[in-house]
């Protein structure tokens, strides 16, 4: 199963001082909207989204059909397989996909210690 592009998303209480940080620890400006309160940032392989307002807790997002610089890849596993997959393992998920649908969609799952994982699948 390939889960695609790893990031972390973290909630933050200050958008642009939380990108000031990162940017002293070498991160720079990868995408986002910092007017909407959300941005990511890259250094090296790392990668980080920024969110302030949109979610309670940080969370480990994966991104299918993307590679590390959010460009999209050839062939992937489509988020509605991961699903299937994760499923018949006995993977509980607090957020199913449409199964009948295609393109982007999203899954959401908590390990066992309660740490949330987003599975988005933009394409």
């Amino acid at each position: 199963m390939k889960l695609g592009a790893f990031s972390i998303s973290l909630t933050v209480k200050d958008i642009h001082k939380s990108k000031a940080f990162y940017e002293k620890l070498g991160f720079t400006y990868k995408g986002g909207n910092i007017d909407q309160n959300w941005i990511v940032l890259k250094n090296e392989n790392a990668v980080i989204g920024l969110f302030q307002g949109m979610f309670d807790k940080n969370i480990m997002t994966f991104n299918p059909g993307w590679d590390g610089n959010a460009k999209p890849l050839d062939t992937f596993d489509d988020v509605r397989e991961i699903q299937k997959q994760l499923q018949v393992s006995g993977i509980e998920l607090t957020r199913e996909a449409d199964a009948s649908t295609q393109g982007p969609e999203y899954i959401t799952l908590t390990d066992p210690d309660g740490n949330s994982i987003l599975i988005d699948q933009h394409r």
